[in-house]
């Protein structure tokens, strides 16, 4: 064969640039292989264009832009393009496509003419023009009279085996007629196209010419499939497929592929010998030939499938092998997954048609792999973008195993009965997996195909080896979670699983089902009075994604059908239910009356013995604890020995069963105790007089759990967390809407929007006098938007006052507001609003580079295009994120303080939006709620699970309208969390706890809201154990329990750790809702989710709770999901924030970095951009710059002489730069209301700097930077809302803080003395200071460490005696943590606000706070850093420098690793993952020297972390230089 390549150049070099390629993708823009290859590449196009973000040392950033200049306005409020002028634009585009047609028909006829003649070079030139022609023509160019022409000619031409030259162009104007004109392709067809070039390829003699068939063949595949499988095409492309390159090898299958998938259902098996050559093939490494293989193959076995001849033929060439493979998670190949999906539905169908296809996947160990599949899907729900795939997985496990009672799986059952350790291995792989899924709350669709599963296995094991399968996978009380599900087909199988087991293994099951409350279920469903309401539909509603195959979508509504192995059945079996009406009840009796018979006749039946004295002592505990108080106090002892009584049971050595822990009653016996026996009772009068009740509970409760070593606690939180995922019925409500559609939405803004309007009828309700009806009918409405705003565009619509300040408070609305807050002014905003999401989006879009900006000179035009992006991301309406029903309007002006717990109102002065209440169905909806949650919950309340998406969108919903009573606007505006704001002020923590309720839809009576509000007491009590120790210990001195100061000291004691307060359930169930891109874009998560957020967010991992973090700041619009898996980690790379972001790029001033940071963050603080910083008189920009703006502004910070951070005798400057080093961390510094100097600071100043350190923390959280600056735990509470108190004091000083709390606790002594009796000598002994009295300290009523902060007026002449301690130790801790630092703490969120929301942080603890702004540390474990770290460019990672790296790198001390952090990415801190989490990766490189190695220095490159390290001669010589450089040469940026 011989190679025209060169020859091939010379003639391509004539024709155009893009005419020159031989693939297929490279054709044309217009051209691809395959749909399948075209999803794959536009899936992937999401990921390339990250690939762009990194930036060099040299900074080109303008090279960057394309399509769009730097800030344009996104325009997001405009529909498509203005209508002005479009008639004479429509008729010059007609006129100039008329003369262009005009032009070219001559062309073309002058062309025909001439490859008529017979003069070979005449030909090549006319073919030659051709292909250029025909590369700038459009279709509207070519008639079918031209194309009709052309064909036979061109036929012709391509059989000239004379002339190559003459052949191959010929061929080529073939594939660019086909592509430019595919109605061209009939008439090649009918002058043998096909079979010409099916000759050529056979003969393949020349290279270039058989490339040039293949993509002429695929051009014509596509719309003449069945020509091209009746022509051979299939084995022509296929014959000497490896001789060519992987692009032409796609090309081929891409033919292949186009004639499987479009020839009629109906036409000859003419695949079968392909077969061979296409399982040959899925060994290959290209992922884009190896998917459209897998389509082939897909396809070939739907066409066989009711051939079990041809299905074991094809089984013959290790098809089962190589797709087993393929779907394995522990495959290196990687598969789009559609095609992966697919390839487990074809194994499905092999296995139903094969005998030979089941034995060998047994055989294959299928079992692990579908094992690993599961377990790699998100288990809750289990409906989302994996529906596909978990249908396959479903449905293949149910063909392996044969159907029950039915002789059609004859050969399947024998197999298993030949070889009974398949089952057990296939068992002992599926059998705990399936049970997870179930245990995990599954859907009804998932949860019946896993009993499926489970029935069958049970059925075909024996009792020796089913009691090894059961063993440890808990079925007793998987299966009494099944029994609480309503649809019959579920119970039915739970019955048939319960029944089997029964009858096998009786003695072994029997009690562990009354124990697990598996007979409490079935006597249930025969008397369904005392249990559930079931009932028996005829079908059962499917959710499925609209991404699904079209397959999956023709999934059978019922059950009975939907894993059916046979033929399909007909249109009026798929109506038709197998389940007959009283078939549950009568199943249900049968076990009862067989095996639970003795049971159904006892009095307290279902109660084991460990139920009835748990139920017995919950009892005891709630009689004393429901005493009159002056009774109660007598019963103490026993109520103390009752609980310990408890807590040992629960530990004890008979396991408590989760049914019996939830019907035991001791969660509401315990929640009582704790409260006091105030617990839901509303007693607001009565607080102060029972909450240090309840705080003596506590501490009680405390002190037992310590005297326990924390086991039995350990032990309550566990069962706790097993009873919350039994019980729970918090619903998954996904929109699966495959993308975004454009709207128009009339109300209430009147704009298009990027996603689905909902139909609204607005309708007066009857009897409403002082409203007008609406006059439009039907209107299309935001669903993001909440309903006082849709009340607020309503009432100058229908209200008959239609005053001045109506019409001014509706054209308010209208008016988007500007994210921006003054630094005197602390707001709480709440969520974003979609519309903000997708304008950024748009920006994104639209800024494709970053623009650098002077601080010195007002940048008007992108302020100004800024501020309209700002009014888009921050609107009025937002969700909250602390689980209040209230929503908050940022821009409404009122001024409101975190600290003290208030939120804001919808709406400035007198608030029209609440003279509207709206109704849906009779019922009230929420005013805070958006139109879609509002909706989704009266759904949910209605009992509609399963309701259709698609009638969601087109359903017309009628809302009525009225005024609003008083009652009705004091109470919508007035949440729960508002009250627990109002008690955190007067009562301590642990009573506002108690008896504040939680904000949640659940009735208040549920065991879900006594589990949940049991587990938030805990986790208080566990968070705050230092406190109720200490308190305790000071009681106990008070009553002289113990003697001596030196008691209230409190050692070192262990906590729960948090991980145990975690429920996974809801966690899997909140990561699950939260990848459903419109429900998070348009406020529709259910209302569970905020809720239980705000008030539980421990309840939630931190990596879910960090994406619902990430999400409410920028919106789904910019969370990515894998086409393959979903990872539930959180997005820890630090460049994610940045990437997403549109970049702004500042200079700044090294020498005046603060001045500097105060200018950026007066004009970008409050928009949602990433700086990007340059440096003056410095080259280097990028991300290792920006990272050194922050430890730089950091540092400053810090700077002793601000005047903004306490300076005490455990705090130290660091000589070197002046900055204040605490091992304790920062915490401000208490300045007194009357002083504005101090030491030469004015106060103004330290305000202003609180400001800049609130923006600079929020910025650096929004963009995902790192600083350098270590906050106190203390003042992390401030951030997050919290109060301290005086044993917060000891977390930043600890000597203060241990004085404190003696001083108090003298002034407890003192209290108790006095009320037991008089003064005595004995009890002034008792209320000395170590044995000196107070006066004797000589102690004065100023601040401790600051002299000039008086306490009071008269305190240079008042001294601090026993009588007045108390009142010191008061103003002290006021000045510490309350007033003295107050217009600091709020200057801080002043300027934090500016960003976003501090509230959002809410849902961290200080330890993950601190992570997320500081970052964390990572193991230096020479082995981790082998794993994290790429070697490149000379060095691979056995290299001796790398080695001496490594181990320099592990040696180094904590300044050391510091240093060489800043020296290497730009910030002395690993930021949220660890090394791990680095974007790049960091890498490096060999460094070429040009004379002596071991005289040059490592060089990098911030941007990418990237070390260029020379290959020194030692590891002494690598480590003195690396030292060198890591200290020498930081502080500037430069060329390397």
């Amino acid at each position: 064969m011989a190679n025209r390549g060169q020859k091939r150049s010379d003639i391509v070099d004539q024709l155009p640039a893009d005419k020159r390629a031989c693939s297929s993708l490279d054709f044309r823009p217009s051209s691809s292989n395959s749909s399948i290859q075209t999803q794959i590449n536009s899936s992937n196009s999401t990921f390339e264009g990250h690939d762009n973000d990194m930036e060099t040392s040299s900074s080109a950033s303008a090279s960057g832009r394309s399509e769009g200049e730097g800030d344009k306005d996104p325009a997001y409020d405009s529909c498509d393009s203005d209508e002005l002028g479009e008639p004479d634009r429509k008729n010059s585009l007609r006129d100039y496509h008329r003369r262009r047609f005009s032009g070219d028909y001559g062309k073309f006829k002058r062309i025909i003419s001439v490859l008529t003649d017979v003069e070979p070079s005449g030909q090549l030139d006319a073919l030659s023009e051709l292909c250029e022609l025909l590369s700038f023509c459009t279709e509207n160019s070519i008639s079918s009279l031209i194309s009709d022409s052309l064909a036979p000619l061109l036929v012709k031409l391509a059989k000239n085996e004379s002339n190559p030259d003459i052949m191959l162009l010929a061929i080529r104007a073939i594939t660019y007629i086909c592509d430019v004109f595919p109605r061209s392709s009939s008439f090649l067809v009918r002058h043998d196209a096909v079979p010409a070039l099916c000759e050529r390829l056979i003969a393949i003699e020349y290279l270039d010419v058989a490339e040039q068939c293949l993509q002429a063949l695929e051009k014509i595949s596509r719309d003449q499939p069945l020509a091209c499988l009746q022509s051979g095409a299939v084995m022509a492309v296929l014959n000497y497929i490896d001789f060519f390159s992987t692009s032409i090898q796609r090309v081929a299958l891409s033919t292949v592929l186009n004639v499987c998938k479009k020839s009629p259902s109906d036409c000859p098996l003419n695949f079968m010998e392909a077969v061979p050559i296409l399982c040959n093939l899925l060994r290959y490494e290209d992922r884009q030939l190896v998917e459209s293989v897998a389509a082939c193959l897909i396809n070939i076995v739907e066409r066989i499938s009711n051939s079990p001849e041809k299905l074991d033929e094809i089984c013959q060439h290790g098809l089962i092998q190589q797709a087993t493979y393929l779907i394995d998670l522990n495959s290196k190949t990687s598969i789009y997954r559609p095609v992966y999906t697919g390839l487990i539905g074809m194994l499905a169908k092999l296995a139903s048609g094969s005998r030979v296809a089941t034995k060998t996947l047994f055989e294959l160990n299928i079992s692990r792999i579908l094992k690993d599949l599961l377990h790699g899907i998100p288990l809750p729900g289990m409906i989302d973008g994996n529906c596909d795939q978990v249908h396959e997985v479903l449905k293949l496990l149910n063909i392996l195993l044969p159907t029950l009672g039915s002789n059609q799986d004859d050969q399947r059952r024998q197999i298993l009965v030949n070889h009974p350790d398949l089952v057990q291995h296939f068992g002992f792989d599926i059998l705990p997996t399936l049970i997870q899924v179930v245990n995990s709350g599954a859907n009804t669709y998932v949860c019946y195909g896993c009993l499926s599963v489970i029935n069958k296995l049970v059925y075909l094991s024996e009792p020796h080896m089913l009691v090894e399968l059961l063993k440890d996978t808990k079925i007793s009380s998987s299966l009494a979670g099944v029994f609480t599900l309503k649809d019959p087909h579920v119970l039915i199988s739970a019955l048939q699983i319960a029944e089997a087991v029964l009858q096998k293994l009786s003695d072994t099951f029997l009690n562990p089902f009354v124990k697990e409350g598996v007979f409490f279920a079935i006597d249930a469903l025969i008397t369904p009075e005392k249990g559930l309401d079931l009932t028996c539909p005829v079908q059962t509603s499917v959710q499925l994604s609209s991404e699904s195959s079209q397959k999956s979508n023709e999934i059978l509504r019922c059950l009975c059908y939907a894993f059916d192995t046979g033929q399909s059945p007909s249109s009026s079996e798929k109506e038709s239910c197998k389940i007959e009406k009283d078939s549950v009840k009568n199943l249900a009796m049968e076990i009862g009356t067989k095996y639970f018979d003795s049971e159904l006749n006892k009095s307290n039946k279902g109660m084991t013995i460990i139920l009835q004295s748990l139920r017995t002592c919950s009892d005891a505990l709630t009689d004393l604890v429901n005493l009159p108080l002056t009774y109660r106090d007598a019963y103490e002892e026993k109520l103390n020995c009752l609980v310990h009584q408890v807590m040992e049971k629960l530990n004890g050595r008979e396991s408590i069963s989760t049914f019996e822990f939830i019907e035991s009653g001791i969660v509401n016996a315990l929640v009582n105790y704790l409260s006091n026996g105030q617990y839901l009772r509303d007693k607001a009068d009565e607080l102060h007089d029972i909450s240090s009740g309840i705080e003596k509970r506590f501490e009680a409760f405390t002190r037992l759990s310590l005297s326990l070593d924390d086991m039995p606690l350990s032990v309550l939180i566990q069962k706790l967390q097993c009873a919350l995922s039994s019980v729970e019925t918090f619903p998954v409500i996904l929109s699966h809407l495959s993308k975004l559609r454009h709207s128009y939405a009339t109300v209430p803004y009147g704009r298009c929007i990027k996603y689905p309007c909902l139909k609204v009828r607005f309708v007066k309700a009857e009897g409403e006098t002082n409203l007008i009806d609406y006059t439009e009918d039907i209107m299309t409405v935001d669903p993001f938007s909440t309903m006082d705003t849709i009340g607020g565009f309503l009432w100058s619509k229908v209200s008959t006052k239609k005053d001045e300040h109506s019409r001014q408070s509706a054209r308010s609305m209208r008016r988007k507001s500007s994210f921006r807050s003054r630094p005197d002014q602390v707001n709480i905003p709440e969520m974003q609003e979609a519309k903000g999401i997708f304008a950024a989006e748009e920006a994104l879009r639209q800024t494709t580079s970053v623009e650098m900006t002077s601080l010195d000179e007002p940048d008007v035009d992108s302020v100004e295009q800024e501020r309209h992006f700002s009014s888009e991301a921050d609107s009025d309406m937002k969700t909250q994120i602390e689980g209040s029903e209230t929503t908050s309007n940022f821009a409404s002006g009122s001024r409101k303080s975190m600290i003290n717990g208030h939120q804001p109102k919808s709406f400035s002065s007198e608030d029209s939006s609440l003279k509207l209440v709206f109704y849906l169905e009779e019922r009230q909806l929420d005013q805070g709620l958006t139109l879609y949650q509002a909706i989704l919950r009266e759904k949910t309340r209605a009992g509609l699970g399963s309701f259709s998406n698609e009638k969601l969108w087109s359903q017309v919903y009628t809302l009525t309208y009225k005024t609003a009573s008083n009652h009705e606007q004091n109470t919508q505006g007035s949440s729960v969390l508002d009250k627990v704001g109002r008690c955190e002020q007067r009562f301590p923590l642990f009573s506002t706890i108690v008896l504040s309720e939680l904000s949640c839809d659940v009735e208040k009576s549920s065991p879900t809201y006594n589990i949940v509000f049991l587990l938030k007491s805990l986790e208080a009590m566990n968070r705050f154990k230092f406190h109720l120790i200490a308190r305790e210990r000071m009681n106990a001195f008070a009553e002289g329990k113990v003697n001596g100061l030196d008691s209230l000291k409190v050692g070192i004691f262990s906590s729960i750790p948090k991980s145990e307060f975690l429920n996974g359930k809801l966690t899997g169930k909140l990561e699950q809702q939260l990848r459903d891109r419109l429900a998070v874009s348009i406020g529709g998560l259910p209302s569970w989710c905020n809720q239980l957020m705000g008030s539980c967010p421990f309840l939630f991992s931190f990596e879910a709770r960090y994406k619902y973090f990430h999400l409410a700041l920028f919106g789904s619009s910019f969370y990515n999901n894998d086409n393959i898996t979903s990872n539930s980690g959180p997005p820890n790379d630090r460049r994610s924030n940045f990437s997403i972001l549109p970049r702004k790029k500042v200079l700044v001033c090294r020498n005046q970095i603060l001045d500097s940071a105060t200018k950026v963050m007066d004009r970008y603080a409050s928009y949602k951009v990433a700086i990007e910083v340059e440096y003056e008189e410095e080259v280097g920009t990028g991300l290792g710059p920006t990272l050194e703006f922050y430890t730089l502004v950091s540092h400053a910070l810090q700077e002793s002489g601000l005047g903004m951070w306490r300076e005490d005798n455990k705090s130290s400057k660091d000589e070197d730069n002046g900055t204040v080093v605490s091992r304790f961390g920062l915490f401000p510094r208490p300045w007194c209301s009357t002083l504005e100097t101090s030491n030469g600071v004015q106060f103004s100043e330290v305000i202003k700097m609180f400001v800049l350190l609130g923006q600079v923390v929020a910025k650096a959280l929004q963009d995902g930077r790192v600083m350098d600056i270590s906050f106190s735990r203390a003042f992390y509470k401030l951030m997050l809302g919290q109060e301290l108190g005086i044993y917060d004091i000891p977390s930043f000083d600890p000597e203060l803080g241990r004085i404190l709390i003696e001083f108090q606790a003298l002034v407890s002594r003192k209290r108790f003395l006095d009320s037991v009796g008089g003064e005595t000598s004995a009890s002034m002994v008792d209320t000395c200071y170590y044995g000196t009295r107070i006066e004797d300290l000589c102690v004065v009523f100023t601040l401790p460490g600051y002299p000039d902060y008086l306490l009071s007026a008269d305190a240079d002449d008042k001294m601090v005696n026993m009588f007045n301690l108390e009142e010191y130790v008061s103003l002290v801790l006021d000045a510490t943590l309350n007033a003295g630092i107050l217009r600091q703490v709020e200057a801080f969120r002043s300027g934090f606000n500016q960003v976003f929301p501090i509230k959002y942080l809410q849902i961290f603890t200080e330890e993950e706070l601190e992570r997320l702004l500081c970052g964390e540390r990572d193991s230096w474990d020479f082995n981790e850093l082998l794993e994290k770290i790429k070697f490149d460019h000379g060095y691979t990672a056995s290299s001796p420098p790398i080695i001496n790296l490594l181990e320099i790198l592990r040696q180094f001390n904590h300044e050391q690793r510091r240093a060489f952090l800043q020296f290497t990415t730009g910030a002395p801190h690993l930021p949220l993952g660890g090394l791990a989490a680095l974007n790049p990766k960091l890498t490096i490189v060999r460094k070429h020297c040009s004379k002596w190695v071991d005289e040059d220095l490592p060089s990098v490159m911030t941007c990418a972390n990237y070390l260029k390290l020379p290959p020194y001669s030692s590891k002494e010589r690598m480590k003195e230089k690396l030292l060198y450089a890591i200290t020498e040469g930081q502080g500037s940026f430069h060329l390397s």
